[in-house]
């Protein structure tokens, strides 16, 4: 008997989220693990978001909504995209979603025909590829240097770029180097997607208000707004906002496909949670000043963290300018020896060496599209990433 698809043969399960899940199960077997695996900020969300959640609840807003979502959400997204990045959408070119994941899922069943390619800068986050795949494209992975910030730049994509490219996929800040792609390197890329009238770009931005040292963020459809009805931009409320559980993404592009990615919605999800999309309004349109506090945060640890793993022998830190992750090369552990005697010959047996021996958990670099390196989140309190950093550096200090 068969009981899965043979499309599914081609899908490799998300590494971050089973590197997650064995942190769980570890933990809940009373295990003492330190899991630096998760893309999920450690802050509450914040007060008068919980409030409005309830509000809707008490009004009696516990039904189903449109498809795309209520008009009080799809107008704080119009506003959003207004205030924040500069640009102007109409209500017809807005849509929720259960999570941006999902919406990145959307555009992608219901703009790719079989064969079509998808252009997706390594490293990159470890569902483009697969999602890609699931929608009967061509993932064709292109590696970025980490001499050039881990960044995908003009030749690179001209040369990358075929007859069947569909989309470009960028994602700044980059899940998982942090690289945030400046004004100049996206007018470098638009350039170059001038040129190829069938290219679409989709620009995934949910890590926007998380970034470090002053850098600003930009937009690309707002760098090269001759290019917006080429250009899906996404985002949502889960990384800024503290609201993973909620489930709430969003985009904004041109109305045709907007209005394609609702069909699918329509026959896949319906609607999203009225409660969530309450709560996302409150959010978007509420007070906004907590998100630089909470980026501070985050790069104070991101400075901890660096100064710790940089003094392990065998890693080195790359410095990411958003996001809250690092990714660390550890080619100087490949080819050393484990206590019990294996072989680090990949960044694969280093993330398990880390888990055995330190118990921290953290994701292969290879999972991302690129090795040797491994993630690892700062999305934890200093005190346990102290505690985390000390026993990588001890267990390193084990091998031979």
């Amino acid at each position: 008997m068969r009981l899965s698809s043979d499309r599914l043969a081609l899908i490799n399960p998300s590494a971050s989220e089973g590197a997650s899940q064995k942190a769980r199960d570890l933990i809940a077997a009373g295990v003492d693990v330190i899991s630096l695996a998760t893309g999920e900020p450690d802050f509450d969300t914040p007060g008068h978001v919980v409030e409005a959640a309830i509000a809707a609840m008490r009004a009696g807003q516990t039904r189903y909504t449109g498809t795309g979502g209520t008009p009080e959400l799809r107008k704080a997204i119009v506003e959003k995209f207004r205030r924040d990045n500069d640009i102007v959408y109409d209500l017809s070119e807005v849509l929720a979603s259960a999570g941006t994941k999902n919406t990145i899922f959307l555009a992608l069943v219901a703009s790719l025909n079989p064969g079509d390619e998808v252009i997706i800068p390594a490293p990159h986050w470890v569902s483009y590829t697969e999602m890609t795949k699931m929608a009967g494209g061509t993932p064709v992975v292109v590696t970025c240097a980490q001499n050039n910030g881990f960044k995908l730049d003009a030749q690179t994509l001209e040369q990358a770029i075929t007859p069947r490219t569909r989309w470009l996929m960028l994602n700044t800040p980059c899940n998982p180097t942090g690289a945030v792609y400046s004004r100049e390197d996206l007018l470098a890329l638009a350039e170059v997607v001038r040129r190829h009238p069938q290219v679409l770009v989709m620009t995934d931005e949910i890590y926007e208000h998380i970034l470090f040292d002053d850098v600003k963020f930009h937009s690309f459809a707002a760098v090269a707004p001759d290019l917006k009805a080429r250009t899906l931009t996404l985002n949502g409320v889960s990384k800024g906002y503290a609201m993973t559980g909620w489930r709430v993404g969003f985009a904004g592009g041109p109305a045709e496909l907007i209005a394609a990615m609702k069909k699918v919605q329509s026959q896949s999800l319906g609607s999203i949670c009225s409660i969530s999309q309450a709560a996302a309004v409150a959010a978007l349109l509420g007070p906004q000043d907590y998100l630089k506090e909470r980026a501070e945060a985050f790069q104070a640890r991101r400075d901890r963290v660096m100064a710790l793993l940089g003094a392990v022998p065998g890693l080195r830190c790359h410095r990411p300018e958003g996001a809250f992750y690092l990714f660390v090369e550890c080619s100087g552990l490949l080819g050393k020896q484990t206590p019990k005697g294996g072989v680090l010959a990949r960044d694969i047996e280093v993330a398990e060496y880390l888990l055995d021996e330190a118990r921290v958990v953290v994701v292969n670099g290879t999972a991302y599209g690129i090795s040797p390196y491994f993630r690892l989140s700062i999305a934890t309190s200093l005190e346990r990433l102290e505690t985390a950093c000390a026993r990588i550096a001890d267990a390193v200090a084990r091998l031979k």
